[in-house]
């Protein structure tokens, strides 16, 4: 990766009319070559940030550049250097996904003998529908036509805004492998996604938005490593009414009359620690499976901090 990020967003504040504030003094940086994720409760100021990457809103204060270009200074070569695969699925019906395609490119000056039409609709699997209109696509069809337009005049970075909200398994799992595909070709990937399973097992490094603020940014694993919880689901040899209680355990559940979760803080105690107040309390244990942290816990730890 290059030292020089992909994205440096240097204190950027929005504040909008009538006094909501939906940015406040956010700074951090996407590397080049990075699947970055974007991620925070709805409401957070993520969407706030992407529309002033893409132009569309005019931010407050504080200063962005794309790839080396400030938006203010250089804005042109800013949005050149960035395609927005938005939320929102937006369309003229009357017009084909290979019409549609080469609008786009017009709009962004690239020339004829450049363009990538069916190049791009081949690679989001589409290149049989390139003379339907669009109106007639299903949503996931025209979920991965977003994705073909935002490509159009190349850019370094690409920005999936919720890319998969609101489409089945299958749709998401051939969107994940384009994505991987352009990054493998060097293409910046930013992502926002409310499925955090799927921010963990893409992304190499993450930041955290909640209230307009940025409240943590790590690389994907060191963030997984910060939850403090950790727990083991045991099977005992007897059935239990009720389950064993001890003042180190921060949670215990019956999953049934005989398995106990034990939800239990890793700065205060160890998997071995547990087991041993377990059988100090005269149960016998005959199986043991651990449940590691995963973003999801860091994730609700952090907001509902952020919130207090």
């Amino acid at each position: 990766m290059s030292e020089n990020p992909a994205i440096s967003i240097q204190n950027l504040s929005k504040i909008y009319a009538g006094g909501k504030q939906a940015l406040d003094d956010v700074s951090f940086d996407v590397p080049q070559g990075s699947i970055f994720g974007l991620l925070g409760p709805n409401g957070a100021g993520k969407s706030t940030l992407i529309n002033i990457l893409s132009g569309m809103v005019m931010k407050s204060s504080g200063a962005a550049r794309i790839w080396g270009f400030d938006i203010d200074i250089n804005p042109r070569n800013a949005k050149a250097s960035i395609g927005i695969v938005p939320q929102e699925i937006m369309f003229d019906p009357f017009f084909t996904p290979k019409e549609a395609l080469e609008l786009q490119a017009g709009l962004y000056g690239v020339p004829k003998a450049r363009r990538r039409t069916m190049e791009l609709l081949r690679a989001v699997r589409l290149e049989d529908k390139a003379d339907a209109y669009a109106r007639t696509l299903s949503g996931g069809m025209k979920r991965r036509l977003l994705v073909a337009k935002a490509m159009v005049h190349s850019p370094p970075v690409i920005v999936l805004d919720e890319p998969t909200a609101g489409v089945d398994i299958e749709l998401r799992q051939l969107l994940w492998e384009y994505v991987a595909e352009l990054n493998r070709g060097g293409v910046t990937v930013v992502l926002t996604t409310h499925y955090l399973e799927e921010a963990e097992q893409l992304c190499d490094e993450i930041a955290i938005i909640n209230h307009g603020k940025l409240i943590a940014k790590k690389p994907t694993k060191e963030l997984v490593g910060m939850a403090r919880e950790k727990a083991v689901v045991l099977t005992l040899d007897k059935e239990m009414t009720a389950a064993p209680t001890h003042a180190a355990f921060e949670k215990a559940e019956l999953l049934s009359d005989r398995v106990v979760e034990i939800t239990y803080n890793k700065d205060r105690m160890n998997a071995g620690e547990v087991l041993a107040a377990v059988q100090g309390l005269g149960l016998s244990i005959i199986d043991v499976t651990t449940k590691e942290a995963d973003l999801e816990d860091v994730f609700l730890s952090l907001t509902s901090e952020n919130m207090k």
